[in-house]
Protein backbone atom coordinates (compact mmCIF):
# COMPACT_ATOMS: atom_id res chain seq x y z
CA UNK A 1 0.00 0.00 0.00
CA UNK A 2 1.35 3.42 -0.93
CA UNK A 3 2.60 5.72 1.81
CA UNK A 4 -0.25 8.18 2.60
CA UNK A 5 1.75 10.43 4.89
CA UNK A 6 1.68 14.10 3.88
CA UNK A 7 4.70 15.38 2.00
CA UNK A 8 6.81 17.85 3.94
CA UNK A 9 7.04 20.93 1.74
CA UNK A 10 10.29 22.84 1.68
CA UNK A 11 10.69 26.53 1.00
CA UNK A 12 10.14 27.08 -2.76
CA UNK A 13 13.09 28.28 -4.81
CA UNK A 14 13.44 31.85 -5.99
CA UNK A 15 10.99 32.74 -8.75
CA UNK A 16 8.71 29.77 -8.00
CA UNK A 17 5.74 31.89 -6.90
CA UNK A 18 5.71 33.99 -10.09
CA UNK A 19 6.03 30.87 -12.21
CA UNK A 20 3.11 29.23 -10.35
CA UNK A 21 0.90 32.29 -10.91
CA UNK A 22 1.73 32.27 -14.62
CA UNK A 23 1.11 28.51 -14.82
CA UNK A 24 -2.30 28.84 -13.16
CA UNK A 25 -3.20 31.56 -15.65
CA UNK A 26 -2.21 29.33 -18.59
CA UNK A 27 -4.27 26.44 -17.23
CA UNK A 28 -7.28 28.71 -16.68
CA UNK A 29 -6.99 30.12 -20.20
CA UNK A 30 -6.71 26.61 -21.64
CA UNK A 31 -9.86 25.59 -19.77
CA UNK A 32 -11.70 28.60 -21.16
CA UNK A 33 -10.57 27.87 -24.70
CA UNK A 34 -11.67 24.26 -24.33
CA UNK A 35 -15.10 25.31 -23.05
CA UNK A 36 -15.48 27.78 -25.92
CA UNK A 37 -14.49 25.10 -28.42
CA UNK A 38 -17.07 22.68 -27.02
CA UNK A 39 -19.76 25.38 -27.10
CA UNK A 40 -18.83 26.33 -30.67
CA UNK A 41 -19.20 22.72 -31.78
CA UNK A 42 -22.52 22.34 -29.98
CA UNK A 43 -23.99 25.54 -31.44
CA UNK A 44 -22.71 24.58 -34.88
CA UNK A 45 -24.34 21.15 -34.56
CA UNK A 46 -27.65 22.67 -33.46
CA UNK A 47 -27.58 25.11 -36.38
CA UNK A 48 -26.88 22.35 -38.90
CA UNK A 49 -29.75 20.24 -37.54
CA UNK A 50 -32.08 23.23 -37.69
CA UNK A 51 -30.95 24.04 -41.22
CA UNK A 52 -31.57 20.46 -42.32
CA UNK A 53 -35.09 20.56 -40.87
CA UNK A 54 -35.82 23.82 -42.67
CA UNK A 55 -34.51 22.51 -45.98
CA UNK A 56 -36.44 19.24 -45.86
CA UNK A 57 -39.66 20.89 -44.77
CA UNK A 58 -39.35 23.40 -47.60
CA UNK A 59 -38.17 21.10 -50.38
CA UNK A 60 -39.86 17.83 -49.48
CA UNK A 61 -42.98 19.11 -47.77
CA UNK A 62 -42.33 17.46 -44.44
CA UNK A 63 -44.78 18.66 -41.81
CA UNK A 64 -44.30 19.64 -38.18
CA UNK A 65 -44.84 16.04 -37.06
CA UNK A 66 -41.38 15.11 -38.33
CA UNK A 67 -39.85 16.99 -35.39
CA UNK A 68 -41.63 14.73 -32.90
CA UNK A 69 -40.37 11.66 -34.78
CA UNK A 70 -36.83 13.06 -35.04
CA UNK A 71 -36.72 13.86 -31.33
CA UNK A 72 -37.71 10.28 -30.47
CA UNK A 73 -35.18 8.72 -32.86
CA UNK A 74 -32.27 10.96 -31.80
CA UNK A 75 -32.87 10.37 -28.10
CA UNK A 76 -33.02 6.64 -28.78
CA UNK A 77 -29.77 6.72 -30.76
CA UNK A 78 -27.95 9.03 -28.33
CA UNK A 79 -29.47 8.44 -24.88
CA UNK A 80 -26.45 10.02 -23.17
CA UNK A 81 -26.93 13.35 -25.00
CA UNK A 82 -29.36 15.98 -23.81
CA UNK A 83 -31.04 18.64 -25.88
CA UNK A 84 -32.94 16.52 -28.39
CA UNK A 85 -36.43 17.25 -27.07
CA UNK A 86 -39.08 18.40 -29.58
CA UNK A 87 -39.01 21.90 -28.10
CA UNK A 88 -35.25 22.20 -28.47
CA UNK A 89 -35.39 20.91 -32.04
CA UNK A 90 -37.90 23.67 -32.77
CA UNK A 91 -35.41 26.15 -31.32
CA UNK A 92 -32.73 24.71 -33.63
CA UNK A 93 -35.06 25.29 -36.57
CA UNK A 94 -35.80 28.84 -35.41
CA UNK A 95 -32.07 29.42 -34.86
CA UNK A 96 -31.19 28.44 -38.43
CA UNK A 97 -34.08 30.51 -39.75
CA UNK A 98 -33.02 33.60 -37.75
CA UNK A 99 -29.35 33.34 -38.78
CA UNK A 100 -29.15 31.51 -42.15
CA UNK A 101 -25.46 32.40 -42.65
CA UNK A 102 -23.30 29.52 -41.37
CA UNK A 103 -20.19 31.70 -41.27
CA UNK A 104 -21.89 34.27 -39.03
CA UNK A 105 -23.04 31.50 -36.71
CA UNK A 106 -19.51 30.13 -36.33
CA UNK A 107 -17.81 33.50 -35.89
CA UNK A 108 -20.38 35.40 -33.81
CA UNK A 109 -23.35 33.39 -32.55
CA UNK A 110 -21.22 30.45 -31.40
CA UNK A 111 -19.49 32.73 -28.88
CA UNK A 112 -22.66 32.62 -26.76
CA UNK A 113 -24.07 29.62 -24.87
CA UNK A 114 -27.12 27.97 -26.37
CA UNK A 115 -29.58 29.29 -23.78
CA UNK A 116 -28.41 32.85 -24.51
CA UNK A 117 -29.34 32.26 -28.15
CA UNK A 118 -32.72 30.86 -27.12
CA UNK A 119 -33.26 34.07 -25.15
CA UNK A 120 -32.56 36.18 -28.24
CA UNK A 121 -35.01 34.06 -30.24
CA UNK A 122 -37.67 34.33 -27.54
CA UNK A 123 -37.44 37.97 -26.62
CA UNK A 124 -36.68 39.70 -29.94
CA UNK A 125 -38.37 39.75 -33.32
CA UNK A 126 -35.91 41.26 -35.81
CA UNK A 127 -32.44 40.31 -37.03
CA UNK A 128 -31.18 43.82 -36.27
CA UNK A 129 -32.23 43.61 -32.62
CA UNK A 130 -30.87 40.10 -32.17
CA UNK A 131 -27.52 40.99 -33.73
CA UNK A 132 -27.17 44.10 -31.53
CA UNK A 133 -27.85 42.27 -28.25
CA UNK A 134 -25.74 39.30 -29.36
CA UNK A 135 -22.79 41.62 -29.99
CA UNK A 136 -23.21 43.37 -26.62
CA UNK A 137 -23.57 40.07 -24.75
CA UNK A 138 -20.32 38.80 -26.27
CA UNK A 139 -18.52 42.12 -25.74
CA UNK A 140 -19.52 42.48 -22.09
CA UNK A 141 -19.74 38.78 -21.16
CA UNK A 142 -23.34 39.09 -19.94
CA UNK A 143 -24.92 36.24 -18.03
CA UNK A 144 -28.28 35.06 -19.32
CA UNK A 145 -30.11 36.91 -16.54
CA UNK A 146 -28.32 40.15 -17.39
CA UNK A 147 -29.12 39.65 -21.08
CA UNK A 148 -32.83 39.22 -20.26
CA UNK A 149 -32.78 42.33 -18.07
CA UNK A 150 -31.11 44.43 -20.77
CA UNK A 151 -33.67 43.32 -23.35
CA UNK A 152 -36.65 43.89 -21.06
CA UNK A 153 -35.44 47.37 -20.12
CA UNK A 154 -35.03 48.25 -23.83
CA UNK A 155 -31.32 48.97 -23.76
CA UNK A 156 -31.10 49.21 -27.55
CA UNK A 157 -33.81 51.86 -27.74
CA UNK A 158 -32.27 53.90 -24.91
CA UNK A 159 -28.59 53.73 -25.90
CA UNK A 160 -27.12 56.88 -27.42
CA UNK A 161 -30.41 58.79 -27.11
CA UNK A 162 -29.49 61.36 -24.45
CA UNK A 163 -29.48 64.95 -25.71
CA UNK A 164 -25.83 66.06 -25.84
CA UNK A 165 -23.50 68.58 -27.42
CA UNK A 166 -20.69 66.03 -27.77
CA UNK A 167 -20.45 66.38 -31.55
CA UNK A 168 -19.51 70.06 -31.17
CA UNK A 169 -17.51 69.84 -27.95
CA UNK A 170 -15.44 66.65 -28.38
CA UNK A 171 -13.18 65.17 -31.07
CA UNK A 172 -15.00 62.86 -33.49
CA UNK A 173 -13.73 59.53 -32.12
CA UNK A 174 -14.41 60.51 -28.52
CA UNK A 175 -17.77 62.14 -29.24
CA UNK A 176 -19.16 58.97 -30.83
CA UNK A 177 -18.09 56.80 -27.90
CA UNK A 178 -19.32 59.39 -25.38
CA UNK A 179 -22.72 59.59 -27.05
CA UNK A 180 -23.07 55.82 -27.09
CA UNK A 181 -22.07 55.70 -23.41
CA UNK A 182 -25.17 57.68 -22.39
CA UNK A 183 -28.79 56.66 -22.66
CA UNK A 184 -32.26 58.12 -22.12
CA UNK A 185 -34.11 57.43 -19.95
CA UNK A 186 -32.15 55.79 -17.16
CA UNK A 187 -34.09 53.09 -15.31
CA UNK A 188 -33.81 53.11 -11.52
CA UNK A 189 -36.53 50.53 -10.85
CA UNK A 190 -34.12 48.64 -8.60
CA UNK A 191 -34.25 51.43 -5.99
CA UNK A 192 -37.85 50.70 -5.03
CA UNK A 193 -38.58 54.43 -4.68
CA UNK A 194 -41.79 56.23 -5.61
CA UNK A 195 -41.93 59.12 -8.07
CA UNK A 196 -42.16 61.50 -5.12
CA UNK A 197 -38.65 60.67 -3.91
CA UNK A 198 -36.35 63.67 -3.40
CA UNK A 199 -32.92 64.22 -4.96
CA UNK A 200 -30.89 63.33 -1.87
CA UNK A 201 -33.00 60.23 -1.23
CA UNK A 202 -32.39 59.06 -4.81
CA UNK A 203 -28.68 59.85 -4.54
CA UNK A 204 -28.28 57.86 -1.31
CA UNK A 205 -30.22 54.92 -2.77
CA UNK A 206 -28.05 54.93 -5.91
CA UNK A 207 -24.88 54.74 -3.83
CA UNK A 208 -26.39 52.00 -1.65
CA UNK A 209 -27.18 50.03 -4.82
CA UNK A 210 -24.04 51.09 -6.66
CA UNK A 211 -23.57 47.70 -8.34
CA UNK A 212 -26.97 47.93 -10.02
CA UNK A 213 -26.36 51.62 -10.74
CA UNK A 214 -23.09 50.85 -12.51
CA UNK A 215 -24.83 48.15 -14.53
CA UNK A 216 -27.45 50.66 -15.63
CA UNK A 217 -24.82 53.27 -16.48
CA UNK A 218 -23.06 50.74 -18.68
CA UNK A 219 -19.59 49.34 -19.26
CA UNK A 220 -16.65 51.57 -18.44
CA UNK A 221 -17.98 53.57 -15.51
CA UNK A 222 -16.08 53.44 -12.20
CA UNK A 223 -17.55 55.04 -9.07
CA UNK A 224 -15.40 57.74 -7.48
CA UNK A 225 -17.69 59.21 -4.81
CA UNK A 226 -20.83 61.11 -3.82
CA UNK A 227 -21.08 64.66 -2.52
CA UNK A 228 -17.48 65.16 -3.63
CA UNK A 229 -16.07 68.32 -2.02
CA UNK A 230 -14.52 71.00 -4.21
CA UNK A 231 -13.16 74.18 -2.69
CA UNK A 232 -13.19 77.21 -4.98
CA UNK A 233 -12.06 80.62 -3.74
CA UNK A 234 -12.61 79.58 -0.16
CA UNK A 235 -16.19 78.39 -0.77
CA UNK A 236 -17.24 74.75 -0.62
CA UNK A 237 -19.20 73.00 -3.35
CA UNK A 238 -20.39 69.39 -3.52
CA UNK A 239 -20.79 67.28 -6.65
CA UNK A 240 -23.71 64.85 -6.42
CA UNK A 241 -21.94 61.88 -8.02
CA UNK A 242 -18.50 61.58 -9.60
CA UNK A 243 -17.42 58.73 -11.88
CA UNK A 244 -14.45 57.93 -14.09
CA UNK A 245 -14.97 56.37 -17.51
CA UNK A 246 -12.20 53.90 -18.30
CA UNK A 247 -12.71 53.89 -22.08
CA UNK A 248 -13.26 57.62 -22.48
CA UNK A 249 -10.46 58.26 -19.98
CA UNK A 250 -12.24 61.15 -18.36
CA UNK A 251 -14.19 62.07 -15.24
CA UNK A 252 -17.99 62.13 -15.48
CA UNK A 253 -19.97 64.47 -13.23
CA UNK A 254 -23.58 63.39 -12.65
CA UNK A 255 -26.05 65.88 -11.20
CA UNK A 256 -29.55 64.85 -10.10
CA UNK A 257 -32.57 67.15 -10.39
CA UNK A 258 -35.85 66.06 -8.86
CA UNK A 259 -38.03 68.12 -11.18
CA UNK A 260 -38.23 69.23 -14.79
CA UNK A 261 -35.11 70.35 -16.63
CA UNK A 262 -34.34 74.08 -16.54
CA UNK A 263 -31.63 75.78 -18.62
CA UNK A 264 -29.95 77.28 -15.55
CA UNK A 265 -29.16 73.74 -14.34
CA UNK A 266 -26.41 73.65 -16.98
CA UNK A 267 -24.70 76.67 -15.43
CA UNK A 268 -24.16 74.77 -12.20
CA UNK A 269 -23.04 71.65 -14.08
CA UNK A 270 -20.59 73.67 -16.16
CA UNK A 271 -19.10 75.17 -13.01
CA UNK A 272 -18.48 71.67 -11.63
CA UNK A 273 -16.86 70.56 -14.90
CA UNK A 274 -14.46 73.49 -14.76
CA UNK A 275 -13.60 72.77 -11.13
CA UNK A 276 -12.94 69.06 -11.80
CA UNK A 277 -10.83 69.87 -14.86
CA UNK A 278 -8.68 72.28 -12.86
CA UNK A 279 -8.46 70.45 -9.55
CA UNK A 280 -8.97 66.72 -10.15
CA UNK A 281 -8.12 65.57 -13.67
CA UNK A 282 -4.55 64.90 -14.71
CA UNK A 283 -2.81 65.91 -17.92
CA UNK A 284 -3.44 62.42 -19.33
CA UNK A 285 -7.21 62.66 -18.78
CA UNK A 286 -9.62 63.92 -21.41
CA UNK A 287 -11.98 66.84 -20.63
CA UNK A 288 -14.57 66.06 -17.98
CA UNK A 289 -18.10 65.20 -19.19
CA UNK A 290 -21.29 66.24 -17.43
CA UNK A 291 -24.58 64.33 -17.28
CA UNK A 292 -27.68 66.02 -15.92
CA UNK A 293 -30.35 63.53 -14.80
CA UNK A 294 -33.79 65.07 -14.36
CA UNK A 295 -37.26 63.75 -13.76
CA UNK A 296 -38.53 65.17 -17.03
CA UNK A 297 -37.42 67.49 -19.83
CA UNK A 298 -38.66 69.40 -22.83
CA UNK A 299 -36.51 68.14 -25.68
CA UNK A 300 -36.53 71.43 -27.58
CA UNK A 301 -35.64 73.44 -24.48
CA UNK A 302 -32.80 71.01 -23.71
CA UNK A 303 -31.40 71.29 -27.23
CA UNK A 304 -31.56 75.10 -27.10
CA UNK A 305 -29.86 75.16 -23.70
CA UNK A 306 -26.97 73.01 -24.93
CA UNK A 307 -26.46 74.78 -28.24
CA UNK A 308 -24.12 77.49 -26.90
CA UNK A 309 -22.25 75.37 -24.35
CA UNK A 310 -18.61 74.57 -25.13
CA UNK A 311 -18.17 71.99 -22.35
CA UNK A 312 -19.28 68.40 -23.11
CA UNK A 313 -22.68 67.82 -21.48
CA UNK A 314 -25.67 65.53 -21.79
CA UNK A 315 -29.23 65.67 -20.52
CA UNK A 316 -31.37 62.60 -19.81
CA UNK A 317 -34.40 61.60 -17.78
CA UNK A 318 -34.58 58.97 -15.07
CA UNK A 319 -37.48 56.65 -14.26
CA UNK A 320 -37.93 55.32 -10.74
CA UNK A 321 -40.76 52.87 -11.33
CA UNK A 322 -41.97 51.51 -14.65
CA UNK A 323 -43.84 48.34 -15.50
CA UNK A 324 -42.77 46.03 -18.30
CA UNK A 325 -44.18 47.25 -21.66
CA UNK A 326 -47.13 45.19 -22.83
CA UNK A 327 -45.45 44.25 -26.10
CA UNK A 328 -42.63 42.56 -24.16
CA UNK A 329 -45.05 40.37 -22.20
CA UNK A 330 -44.67 37.59 -24.74
CA UNK A 331 -46.67 34.40 -24.87
CA UNK A 332 -43.54 32.47 -25.82
CA UNK A 333 -42.18 30.09 -23.18
CA UNK A 334 -39.92 31.46 -20.49
CA UNK A 335 -36.29 30.44 -20.05
CA UNK A 336 -37.34 28.37 -17.04
CA UNK A 337 -39.86 26.51 -19.18
CA UNK A 338 -37.20 25.86 -21.81
CA UNK A 339 -34.87 24.42 -19.21
CA UNK A 340 -37.60 22.22 -17.76
CA UNK A 341 -38.38 20.84 -21.21
CA UNK A 342 -34.76 20.21 -22.09
CA UNK A 343 -34.18 18.51 -18.74
CA UNK A 344 -37.37 16.49 -18.77
CA UNK A 345 -35.56 13.21 -19.36
CA UNK A 346 -32.56 13.77 -17.12
CA UNK A 347 -33.52 16.16 -14.36
CA UNK A 348 -31.36 18.99 -15.73
CA UNK A 349 -29.93 19.95 -19.10
CA UNK A 350 -26.29 21.05 -19.04
CA UNK A 351 -25.99 22.05 -22.69
CA UNK A 352 -25.54 25.71 -21.77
Amino acid sequence: MADQRPIALTEPPSGYHDWLVALKSRIHNAQQRAALAVNRELVGLYWSIGSDILTRQAEQGWGAKVIERLAHDLRTAFPEMKGFSPRNLKYMRAFAEAWPDAEFVQQAAAQLPWFHLCTLLDKLKTREERDWYLSKAVQHNWSRNILVMQIETRLLERSGTAITNFEASLPKAQSDLARESLKDPYRFDFLGLTDEAQEREIENALVKHVTEFLLELGTGFAFVGKQVLLEVGGDEFFIDLLFYHLKLRCYVVIELKGGKFKPDHLGQLGFYLTAVDRQVKSEQDNPTIGLLLCKSKNKVVAEYALSDKSQPMGIAEYKLLQSLPAELQTSLPSIEQIEQELASDAGRDDDA
